[in-house]
């Protein structure tokens, strides 16, 4: 007998389930490199978030729409394969398994390395220490995950709640102390405080990506979510838009606290000058750890993804060795195998990360940002999801069949385009990558013939 999943959510879960999965470590590590970006304008920086979150907000609309559809489907995977074909699903898949999702894991674990050196004074954020800091954050995750997944569950639930403290109250504080020293109207009104090189909108927009990345992941509870052809588009359209709101009101505090110049200048160390300066030194530390604590729950929730990825395409028979990555232990009941491909490749893009853009570069002209172009990467995969979704459905009103999609459309070229414009010629290298990566998985996928409908 199959089992079904209950509906047992309701649409408040829904909105905290997506503001839990989108906010963690991107705000506190993009929020200096958005101001830096555009050299210190304030007003700027403040539009650069705003487009971002609606860019977001668009292309949750557009996948909300897919939930509706293909009710029991879960996850970007599966919307994949249903608009496009098994092919491209494979390929949605692979992509997350063996570059997305290690690239963002592996990141998260220096980011979480980097604060924890700034709480303890260590000035260096490129050297040993804070690369060892890094190993055994990712370790010790990978560790938890796989030899206690309930705990693993309960610490991504904490965080959820304690990340938000340091956002709220730097939002609410630093704005009204800044109204009243008159920071917050100095800032304002700054304008450009270095000169402006390239182009700081598109720069800065994707940053911002990074910030906002999350969000998809939360149409996987559609099968359990009640009226969800209802409350899905309601929770990923309000809860991205309440995501939007916390971060910018964020950015305006940390702006009410310090001069511009302070967060430019402190860099990582900017942050927690700002918390300092507000709550004192003593709480200020206590909200810096609890920075830390919400980085590490973003990391957290990005290793439970990369532990199961193997095993979620096996269960498919797709990747490599589908008898092997499938097998789950009988006492923890998660797939060993899997989680220790999994951390092999974040230890592998770890590496990268560290050699490509911490150091003298290690690898030439292959040296890219694997904290951004993998991000904006899924959004130009997005826009034939889009296209299939609208020339498919016919029954759909103008709005939600043609407007929305193409708006989405449109939202995903222009942040591949700002990243172009950001990032130049380093994205050609960053294809190259990414074009072998996949035709090792496509070649797999056709040489064993898993391409063919499983009897």
């Amino acid at each position: 007998m199959e089992n079904k999943l209950v509906k047992k959510y309701g649409l408040p879960t829904a909105i905290t389930m997506v503001i839990g999965i989108v906010i963690g470590s991107g705000v506190f590590f993009k929020a200096e490199k958005v101001l830096t970006a555009t050299s210190g304008n304030l007003g700027l920086g403040i539009l650069a978030w705003g487009l971002g979150a609606l860019i977001m907000i668009v292309c949750a609309y557009v996948f909300s729409l897919m939930a509706n559809r293909y009710e029991k489907i879960n996850g970007l995977i599966d919307y994949s394969e249903a608009t496009i074909g098994r092919g491209y699903g494979f390929f949605m898949g692979w992509f997350m398994t063996t570059i997305y999702t290690p690239a963002m894991t592996s990141v998260l674990a220096w980011v979480s390395a980097r604060y924890t050196c700034v709480l303890f004074g260590v000035s260096d954020i490129t050297g040993g220490i804070c690369l060892v800091i890094s190993c055994f954050f990712l370790v010790a995750d990978y560790a938890m995950n796989l030899l206690s997944p309930k705990l693993a569950g309960k610490f991504q639930i904490s965080t959820t709640a304690i990340k938000l403290i340091p956002l709220i109250m730097m939002a609410v504080v630093g704005t009204i102390a800044g109204l009243f020293n008159g920071i917050l109207v100095r800032n304002f009104t700054a304008g450009f405080i270095t000169e402006v090189k390239g182009s700081p909108l598109l720069t800065a927009m994707v940053a911002t990506s990074f910030a906002y990345e999350g969000w998809v992941l939360a149409t996987s509870i559609n099968s359990e979510l009640r009226d969800s052809k209802k409350n899905l588009p309601l929770a990923l359209v309000f809860g991205t838009m309440l995501v939007a709101v916390i971060y910018i009101l964020y950015y305006i505090g940390l702006a009410g606290a310090v001069s511009n110049q302070v967060v430019m200048e402190g860099g990582e160390a900017g942050a927690r000058i700002a918390f300092s300066r507000l709550f004192s030194n003593i709480g200020g530390t206590a909200l810096f750890v609890l920075v830390i604590i919400s980085c590490l729950g973003t990391l957290n929730g990005l290793m439970m993804s990369a532990t199961r990825n193997f095993y979620s395409m096996a269960i498919r028979n797709e990747g490599p060795r589908p008898d092997m990555f499938r097998t789950v232990d009988p006492v923890t009941n998660m797939p060993p195998n899997s989680g220790a491909m999994g951390v092999l490749l974040c230890a592998a893009w770890l590496l990268y990360f560290y050699g490509a853009n911490l150091t003298k570069s290690w690898f030439g002209v292959f040296t890219f940002d694997s904290s951004e172009i993998p991000i904006v990467t899924i959004y130009a995969l997005y826009i034939p999801i889009f296209i299939a979704f609208a020339v498919k459905n016919k029954d759909l009103g103008f709005f939600n069949r043609f407007f929305m999609p193409i708006l989405g459309v449109i939202a995903c070229a222009f942040i591949c385009y700002a990243c172009w414009v950001s990032h130049g010629q380093s994205i050609i290298y960053y294809l190259i990558v990414f074009a072998v990566i996949q035709a090792i998985g496509m070649l797999i996928y056709y040489r064993k013939g898993q391409n063919k409908e499983i009897q």
